[in-house]
């Protein structure tokens, strides 16, 4: 149970926590749905996935409502939606389920802002408690998570009504990455220029 060690520090108690046994869960949950789905277990696969979303609901639930946050889940937290999310673009992309190219922004907007963040870590800039995920962030993700839903619907069932929305959600996810991404390098910028202001 985290302490209050004054009126805005938060110290953390125990990493062993039910919220994050859920997140480890789901961390396993996304080897199991990359073997499933190249063995053409679709159905199996689709429900890992969606079992995955529902842990990821649950641990922030757990976290919050019997006061288990820690450290630890939020490093990995974060993590494994990422891991999961970027598996499930890479594989889907490989079936020829999503296009190429939404992939390959995904995948370079999360890489762009990691080395963001190392270059920020090493000028010396500290970011721990000045990034937070903004809305257009959320929004990005949760369109993921509906795309990548509507695809394997579609096309482990056959429902050309679900095949047309993840080609239209397509589009919209291209937007709100390029967007999102943006918007990050943007703040990046403005932390680096507070630094030079604080030196000069």
């Amino acid at each position: 149970m985290p302490i209050l060690a004054d009126n805005r520090t938060i110290i953390y108690g125990s990493n062993w926590t039910v919220a994050n046994l859920l997140t480890i869960i789901r961390i396993f949950i996304t080897p199991a749905f990359v073997v499933a789905f190249f063995n053409e277990d679709y159905v199996i696969a689709l429900t890992l996935f969606v079992v995955a979303g529902v842990t990821d609901g649950l641990d922030g639930l757990l976290a919050r409502g019997l006061k288990q946050k820690s450290r630890l889940g939020a490093m990995i937290d974060p993590l494994a939606d990422k891991f999961l999310l970027l598996t499930t673009f890479v594989c889907l992309g490989i079936q020829g389920w999503i296009s190429f190219w939404v992939i390959v922004i995904v995948i370079s907007r999360d890489i762009i802002i990691i080395g963001g963040l190392f270059v920020l870590h090493i000028l010396g800039v500290n970011v721990k408690n000045k990034i937070s995920p903004t809305i257009d962030s959320k929004l990005n993700t949760l369109f993921q998570i509906i795309l990548l839903l509507a695809a394997m619907t579609g096309y482990t069932f056959n429902i050309s009504g679900f095949i047309g929305l993840a080609t239209n959600l397509t589009y919209v996810v291209g937007f709100l990455t390029i967007f999102s991404g943006i918007r990050y390098v943007l703040l990046g910028f403005s932390f680096m220029q507070a630094k030079n202001n604080e030196e000069g």
